[in-house]
């Protein structure tokens, strides 16, 4: 067998750090004179001393980098560990919730999914709040690093191809992982305070901000309201349509970018075809709704648009209940949560580059058809596409809908109908937030469902967030077999 004292290490540290975040909405309460604090200093004592404990217990299993096995497990235990620690501040506080919805929420919340058990959050001690946006500020900037380290390593989803932006890792992941993040951090902060200034500049008090600068970019969606965007005035909007475009391109250009070279941000093929289809959707819905429903205004026009944005980058946040609008808006929203953002942002779903490569594939393939005797090769960004990327694409794409279809058909089998469970599980399995109807569309949240249907999605969060082949590579039997 082979030896756990790496991955034990890693994943203790980080409980520990999640423990000691609970500090910051501790004080939060205790400055507002609430006496909710008690929970979080509690949940920080049990998640820092057991984080602790376990990362010295495996400190003697240190070593400077990781097997591919080893790489798989961390991957997958952190993401099961943080949010059983992330979900205690819900179990003792106000809330006082079921281990299954404080599970989910935290689950949600570090998945930057979005999707929510709880309601009268207009109500909810601020602590609680910030704690909630908190998760996915942390949760985001983990699936970048987890993007741009793990996953082009562990060749999963057509990831690899990403390899060649020199971030070469193989049997340096620890170490890269730690230069990385900090080059990573200052970027995913800096856009994290200039969002919430802007938001301050737009009218939301310095609290609400604060949370939903990091919910913004971290594209989670949780708000502090139940009426989610709607809320806000317009202005605040209009600042989060921005910030979450930011939020779904690709952080290492950024990166490149402060680097001194803003070439890379402005010739990457992804980026375009992600505002090129931006664009293209929004254009759709918008003259649908000027000569379907006689939408003139600035206010109607802008809901489009956000709500557009905010479902195309899986960030999940909701500005009218676009339920409302009519049959084919709502299943072009369906289908537009499936497409996402950039990779290596803090972006969900399929990706548009997996798109991109798909659509090379097929061109390929008609064009091989056309002149049998040709010699057609599927080309990314001006590259040639190695056939291993194109089937790890092609495969991510099978499991995905796979994945999708027995998820919908188990949530069916616990008595949801077929629209709350195709929808649910769409937005689990995509990281999405809200689903479609009456219970868990944008009006909605997921507190009334059973809860064998609310461990399923938490289960779809994580197997979404990590791109499906991390989560069931550690299911097989020869995963084990060393």
């Amino acid at each position: 067998m082979f030896d756990l004292r790496p991955v034990g290490y890693v994943t203790g540290l980080l409980v520990a750090f999640l423990g000691l975040a609970m500090l910051l909405p501790m004080l939060v309460d205790i400055v507002e004179g609430q006496g909710h604090w008690m929970a979080f200093l509690e949940s920080a004592i049990i998640s820092t001393l057991t984080g602790g404990l376990i990362a010295l217990a495996c400190s003697n299993g240190v070593r400077q980098g990781l097997s591919i096995q080893q790489t798989f497990l961390l991957t997958t235990g952190v993401w099961v560990a943080l949010p059983i620690f992330g979900a205690l501040p819900f179990i003792l506080g106000d809330t006082e919730a079921r281990v299954v919805d404080a599970f989910f929420e935290a689950m949600s919340g570090l998945t930057t999914t979005g999707s929510t058990v709880f309601s009268d959050l207009d109500q909810m001690p601020k602590g609680l709040l910030l704690w909630r946006g908190l998760l996915q500020w942390l949760g985001g900037i983990g699936i970048i690093v987890v993007a741009m380290v793990f996953l082009p390593e562990l060749r999963v989803g057509g990831m690899q191809i990403f390899r060649s932006e020199g971030f070469d890792t193989f049997g340096k992941i620890l170490p890269r992982a730690t230069e990385i993040s900090s080059r990573i951090s200052s970027i995913y902060l800096f856009l994290t305070m200039s969002c919430a200034a802007a938001y301050m500049l737009s009218g939301m008090t310095a609290f609400d901000a604060t949370v939903h600068a990091m919910t913004t970019i971290a594209t989670g969606g949780f708000a502090n309201y139940d009426a989610s965007f709607a809320a806000f005035e317009g202005a605040s909007a209009s600042v989060a349509i921005v910030f979450m475009i930011l939020a779904a391109l690709p952080f290492v250009r950024f990166v490149q970018m402060t680097a001194g070279t803003a070439r890379p941000l402005l010739h990457d093929s992804q980026i375009r075809f992600f505002l090129k289809t931006t664009v293209l959707i929004i254009a759709g819905l918008t003259a649908w709704r000027v000569i379907h429903d006689g939408v003139t205004t600035v206010a109607g026009v802008r809901d489009v648009v956000f709500n557009v944005v905010s479902i195309l980058t899986g960030t999940g946040y909701a500005s009218a209940d676009y339920m409302l609008w009519g049959g084919l808006p709502v299943t072009v929203l369906f289908f537009v949560g499936l497409i996402g953002g950039c990779a290596g942002s803090t972006s969900c779903s399929i990706k548009v580059f997996r798109y991109q490569l798909l659509f090379a594939s097929i061109k390929a393939q008609l064009r091989k058809i056309h002149s049998p005797n040709g010699m057609f090769t599927p080309r990314y960004d001006g590259r040639s596409i190695d056939e291993d990327i194109l089937n790890s694409v092609m495969s991510f794409f099978v499991f995905f809908i796979v994945t999708l279809g027995v998820v919908a058909v188990l949530l069916g089998l616990t008595g949801l109908d077929f629209i709350t469970s195709l929808s649910g599980a769409s937005a689990a399995l995509a990281n999405i937030g809200p689903g479609l109807g009456d219970h868990i569309g944008p009006a909605g949240n997921f507190a009334g469902l059973n809860d064998g249907a609310k461990w399923l999605l938490a289960a779809a969060m994580l197997i979404g967030r990590l791109e499906l082949m991390v989560v069931y590579a550690i299911l097989t039997v020869k995963f084990w077999q060393v």
